[in-house]
């Protein structure tokens, strides 16, 4: 049995809470500049190359992308064999997330009750998801996701009879929908199967994936190309103001459902797709 200290976990949730949010990966800065090549429009070129800027900018001064900081969205892959010591799980990556936020003079976003409002003033709690895993190593997926795009997210519960072209009608629709309010150009999770709960957290776990790499199903990786092409067919484009770039990729992951039922969930992310992950 391997024991981990909660102190090396709060650290560890602090350092990846700044991190996300000030420098983007590698590999969105990578489909941000080829869809500047790509992009017809000369105003969603100038968005774009705006975009890089930025980016550029946050990376080096250690500066938020955005001012909308996100939920602290926390994925935890707990190996059976890790014996955690010291304070509780929950607790720990919460203090990392308090720390994070105020040391990295990161907006506080949170509030405690969804009709009363009053602001959390640390950002927790954070929206923890553990799974039990083989081994003696903890990961941890930080995806810090603003409300711009996340509150265009959508779900829906359709008849098996919807097929592929239900599916596929569904993902145009909400992202015809959701407009320029995600900041496109934008990343688009898509869940398919399972039930009305975990639906929604296939779509959201397909972030986790780095930008732009295909579901290893080629049935899945054809699909994700197909909805891409239709996506950017849409003509939204750079902060919707129009043009070629309105999706950067299309990230899908299914799961087994009921023979009765075709869930599927819409997950969008914006241009900045901040992620974190490390293993301990």
């Amino acid at each position: 049995m391997r024991e981990i200290k909660s102190d090396i976990i709060t650290n560890t949730i602090k350092q990846m809470c700044i991190s996300a949010n000030c420098v983007i990966p590698d590999e969105v800065i990578s489909l941000l500049t080829k869809s500047l090549a790509l992009e017809e429009s000369p105003t969603g070129k100038e968005i774009i190359q705006q975009i890089l800027e930025n980016d550029r900018i946050a990376r080096e001064k250690m500066v938020p992308i955005c001012q909308d900081t996100g939920t602290a969205v926390v994925f935890v892959e707990l190996g059976q064999d890790v014996r955690i010591t010291g304070s509780y799980l929950y607790d720990a990556i919460n203090e990392g997330v308090c720390q994070g936020y105020k040391q990295g003079y990161l907006r506080k976003s949170i509030v405690a009750d969804p009709l009363n409002r009053k602001n959390t003033q640390d950002n927790t709690p954070a929206a923890i998801h553990l799974e039990l895993t083989p081994g003696n190593k903890i990961k941890f997926y930080l995806l810090p996701k603003g409300g711009g795009s996340e509150n265009m997210s959508a779900l829906a519960m359709l008849p098996p009879s919807a097929g592929l072209d239900g599916v596929k009608k569904f993902v145009i629709e909400t992202i015809k929908k959701a407009g320029s309010n995600p900041c496109p150009p934008i990343i688009v999770g898509v869940g398919i199967g399972g039930n009305f709960d975990n639906v929604a957290l296939l779509a959201k776990r397909a972030h986790l994936r780095p930008a732009g790499k295909h579901n290893p199903d080629p049935f899945y990786a054809r699909l994700e190309d197909d909805l891409l092409n239709e996506i950017n067919n849409l003509g939204i484009g750079p902060q919707g103001l129009g043009g070629r770039c309105t999706a950067l990729a299309v990230h899908i992951e299914a799961g087994p459902c009921h023979i009765t039922a075709l869930p599927v969930a819409v997950n969008i992310n914006c241009h900045a797709a901040r992620l974190r992950e490390v293993i301990l």
